[in-house]
């Protein structure tokens, strides 16, 4: 399945400055020649592929982008100064396209890309240029032409940075909804997800990254249970797994003396199920950067959450652990600025395999 992030833009490059009449006027030169000089070209608009930014979500917000004007010409033979040109970076991957004509005006397939998206208009004329032998005193100059005006369509076939997945009815749906502006189905029932749900988290300095809402996994899954292997498949295409478990026990009867054992074991079952699904699906997949997180922390008293985790970390070997409520917003800014930290980390250190990621085939 291949997911699209979309934006429309409007581009106005800078209009061309205009050239001057203007003449000598000098002392012991009471008739001096022409010296009116020319304007400036406006800025041009330029799109350059950048492998540090992975989303469109900067252009939902910000949808009109200008470039200056060029300057006016001046007299005693001085040229308006050309206007400087504008830079917008966009993710590898993105293809841009003319909304009107379909056509497509860049493809952005390697770092560093550029493309002149809009020209600048080229400045007028001044008199100076019209001078001739048959013309000493010119009085004619040209105005500087209009910049291109362009509305485009942006888009950039998605990979989620982050995978949410889990058993059934465990939170993720609603952790995504809450931290990006996804839409995902959100109810008191398995299976609520039935095909997977992509958001965007976006931080500060323009930093922005994908979460994908995994269907739920359970038991059975790598044979096909549930609603199987292609949920599966989708988990390979991240960069990092959050593995969310249900930390409440309200799926549980609250009956006997040991129901709190009864909690406890049941959480470490389905960790342990959905584990054995990886690796039965694929030992590569065991290997990738996993986070457990439990979830609706807020059902559970601080004292017996406490207790609980006493006794559930003695079997868990995961170091990276984060407990989160997304109705109280509890963990949620600490585990949001982590994954930004461990993607920003992962840009400066490791160079990407262009070749074979999907978002970078020309189909």
């Amino acid at each position: 399945m291949k997911f699209i992030d979309e934006a429309n833009i409007e581009l106005r490059a800078g209009n061309g400055g205009n050239g001057v009449v203007a003449f000598r006027r000098e002392k012991y030169i009471p008739k001096g020649g022409p010296s009116g000089g020319d304007g400036g070209s406006g800025g041009n608009i330029i799109g350059q592929a950048d492998r540090n930014i992975n989303t469109l979500i900067e252009y939902r917000y910000s949808r009109i982008h200008k470039a200056k004007n060029g300057q006016q010409g001046g007299g005693s033979d001085k040229h308006g100064a050309k206007a400087e040109d504008v830079v917008l970076r966009f993710p590898v991957g993105t293809i841009i396209k003319e909304i009107e004509s379909g056509e497509i005006v860049a493809d952005f397939c390697e770092h560093g890309d550029r493309v002149i998206l809009a020209s600048g208009g080229l400045g007028g004329l001044g008199n100076l240029r019209f001078k001739s032998s048959t013309n000493r005193t010119p009085r004619q100059c040209t105005l500087g032409k209009e910049g291109q005006v362009k509305k485009l369509k942006l888009e950039l076939k998605l990979l989620a940075d982050v995978g949410v997945f889990g058993s059934p009815n465990s939170g993720k749906s609603t952790f995504v909804n809450t931290t990006t502006q996804s839409k995902g189905k959100v109810a008191n029932y398995p299976f609520t997800t039935t095909t997977p749900n992509l958001g965007v988290v976006f931080r500060e300095q323009k930093k922005s990254f994908v979460l994908a809402d995994i269907p739920g996994l359970m038991k059975g899954a790598s044979n096909g249970s549930g609603l199987g292997l292609q949920f599966l498949r989708h988990i390979q295409r991240t960069r990092l797994l959050l593995h969310f478990v249900d930390f409440s026990g309200e799926d549980i009867r609250h009956e006997g003396l040991d129901y709190e054992a009864k909690i406890v074991e049941s959480i470490r079952k389905k960790i342990l199920d959905i584990l054995l699904e990886l690796e039965h699906f694929s030992s590569e997949l065991v290997k990738k950067p996993r986070w457990l997180v439990f979830t609706k922390i807020d059902l559970v008293p601080i004292k017996i959450r406490q207790k609980r985790w006493h006794i559930l970390r003695k079997y868990l070997k995961d170091d990276s652990v984060f407990f989160i409520s997304s109705h109280s917003s509890e963990g949620i800014e600490d585990i949001l600025s982590k994954i930004n930290e461990w993607i920003t980390s992962q840009n400066k250190n490791k160079i990407f395999d262009f070749e074979n990621d999907v978002r970078f085939k020309k189909s």
